[in-house]
Order: C-alpha cells, then structure tokens, then sequence
C-alpha cells in the first residue's frame, strides 16, 4: 500500500466524501451501537482516521462533557473536519495513525473506523492506540476484512490469470492476533457483512474514486493487454455476481475492542 497516494486519494475527494460513503456511514452507527453496549464514559477521547468528522460529531452529542481530539492523514479531511465540528471545541490534527502527536496515557477512549484496513501492518497503529490509552482505557474499532470487495477483486484476479494484484485486507484472526501482540485484554473481534448495489462495474469504480478509495480498486497498468483485462474483468463480474438489483459489492467489517489494564 503506498500511503502517499492514499493520503492524496482521500485529501482529493474529501468534499464529496459523505455524499458517497454509504457503507462507511452504517459502520459510524454500528460502532456507536457497541460503544454504547460497554458503558463507558470518557472523559478525553480520539477518533484515528476521523475522516469529515461524521464519528466525532456523533461522539459530542453522547459525551457532550468529553474533550474530543481527532487526526487524519488526508489535509482536506481534516479541513472538512474542523468546518463540521466548528463551535465544539473538538480539535482535529493532521497526523499519522502510527505516529500519534500526543503523550501517553492522554485519552481514556481511542476510536477508529474505516481506517486500518489501508496500513501494511496493525501493529504500529495498535501500540499507537495503546501507548496513548490511560490504564483502563478502552480501544474500539472497525476497519474493513478480507471477504471487502471479493467479488472485484476474484473477478479482476481471473481476467488476469491469478496475478492477485489487487488489494488485500485484514482477516479477523490477523486483527485478534494484533491486539494480542500489542498488549490488550478483553479482545474481542466480530465480523459483519454490508452490501450496496450498483448498476454496473464502471459505477462501482467510480463510487470508489468518489470516496478517495479508488486504491481498493485491482492496480490499473497501460496498455491494450490491460484494457482487455479490465473489459473480461467486468464481463466475470457481470456474469457471476449480477442479477435484478445490478452487481453486489460486498464490505466485510470487523469491529474489535480491546482494553489497557
């Protein structure tokens, strides 16, 4: 994964980001559902990878006495962040998920969606997480899993004779294995599925770029050889997963929590 085409991807299209980010939306309200479940109430909290800041608004209205913080990656995230939020005293920072700009033990809840899934590796990210939780402060995440966009990427992986150069995702015994090696207790991972339709495969790729995520996407050469395997790609695409609603693309998400004691 090259970070620098992810920050710029989502930097791009940070103003139309939640125009388009159906499934990233339910993942906002399914994490809050199990926040709410754990009981916790923070008093210092950070969203990682806060995106328009559709989580932190939502985190203000729960915990209104909460002082919040965010960080992203992406410049214009975190523009559209700070525009969203403006009047709440929520800060948002431009930084790296796996280089936090905060001391340790500063929050007493760290947040996360929709982010890891683009990092090469969880364990830096992890211990990030860890290292800035208070002891007894929670972890709660959800990032997209290995079956994301299975249908894309087995058709691409066929046109193309097996290459499996589309992108790979985390399955839920990688996450549990990470949270394991960085330190927390209590780990819990689920998966869950959340699907969209569309009408065709140029659309999806299209509602993929529209978010910034146009990296998810199987890596695009030049060329007529490359042309071809993109047209029999979406002709695989068509023919095994198509039916009357248009084609399926399938998200598996998997939210995990963890606690520092």
């Amino acid at each position: 994964m090259d970070r620098e085409k992810v920050r710029n991807a989502f930097h791009r299209q940070a103003h139309q980001y939640d125009r388009h980010a159906v499934v990233q939306r339910a993942v906002v309200d399914q994490l809050l559902e199990r926040l709410e479940r754990t009981g916790v109430r923070p008093r210092r909290l950070l969203d990682v990878g806060a995106g328009t800041g559709r989580l932190l608004a939502a985190l203000h209205l729960a915990y209104p006495e909460a002082a919040a913080s965010g960080v992203d990656l992406a410049p214009g995230m975190c523009e559209s962040a700070a525009a969203s939020l403006r009047g709440t005293g929520i800060e948002v920072l431009n930084a790296d998920a796996e280089h936090l700009p905060f001391p340790a033990d500063s929050f007493d809840l760290v947040l996360s969606t929709s982010t890891f899934q683009w990092l090469t590796t969880l364990d830096n990210a992890f211990a990030e997480a860890y290292r800035v939780l208070q002891p007894g402060g929670l972890f709660c995440f959800a990032l997209f899993g290995e079956d994301t966009l299975f249908e894309l990427r087995e058709s691409y992986d066929r046109a193309d004779g097996g290459s499996k150069r589309s992108l790979a995702f985390f399955s839920c015994l990688e996450v549990l294995a990470a949270l394991d090696r960085t330190g927390f207790e209590e780990c819990q991972v689920e998966s869950e599925l959340e699907r969209e339709y569309h009408a065709d495969v140029p659309e999806l790729l299209r509602s993929l770029k529209e978010i910034g995520a146009k990296t998810v996407a199987p890596v695009v050469r030049k060329g007529l050889s490359e042309r071809r395997v993109m047209l029999e790609m979406m002709e695989i695409y068509r023919r095994e997963h198509g039916g009357p609603k248009g084609i399926p693309a399938t998200y598996e998400v998997l939210y995990g929590l963890g606690w520092k004691r």
